[in-house]
């Protein structure tokens, strides 16, 4: 069976948590409770495969960031996460971006943004449009989702799924063919 490592970032407060018990467990957690760290496991079927999900649903809060090269370079595929409704959080993705490929040396990794909280649509402040604008700017894909009522939370951690064979086996190709044949 495949193991995949997920990690889910953003700044303390956009519903992280919420997402990824959401996915996990099939519950909504009403009540903000700041997370430090914590992991969950899933099993899943995508394309027909077995899969097991490791997600790191990461601390918001700035008192731990120390931690996160660590989990950024051992994770696979990231879950950006912002609030619709408070545009501070969708300005904080960059820097997370910016760690991201840092440490990971890279330019291009599985990664998704993710709007947030959409079902408050009476609060936005961040536009769909911008959330999407992002996207195409980094390369990565966007969706907006509800944790609430779990609206695209099992397809944001497919879609890093899907990113993550689709790298795996543009890698594999590669060393495929630069490889050299004796005759």
């Amino acid at each position: 069976m495949i193991e995949y490592k997920i990690v889910v970032l953003g700044t303390g407060g956009v519903g992280k948590s919420a997402l990824t018990v959401q996915f996990v467990q099939n519950i909504f957690v009403e009540k903000y409770d700041p997370t430090i760290e914590d992991s969950y496991r899933k099993q899943v079927e995508v394309d027909g495969q077995q899969c097991m999900l490791e997600i790191l649903d990461t601390a918001g809060t700035e008192q731990f960031t120390a931690m996160r090269d660590l989990y950024m370079k051992n994770g696979q595929g990231f879950l950006l996460v912002y609030s619709i409704t408070r545009m501070s959080t969708f300005k904080d993705l960059a820097d997370l971006r910016e760690q991201i490929l840092r440490v990971k040396d890279t330019d291009k990794v599985p990664m998704v943004i993710c709007g947030n909280k959409c079902d408050l649509e009476d609060d936005r402040v961040v536009s769909k449009s911008t959330g999407t604008s992002q996207a195409a700017q980094w390369g990565c894909q966007f969706m907006e989702a509800s944790a609430k009522l779990r609206l695209n939370v099992p397809e944001l951690f497919y879609s890093l799924i899907h990113q993550i064979n689709a790298q795996t086996s543009t890698k594999h190709d590669k060393k495929k063919s630069s490889g050299c044949v004796l005759l």
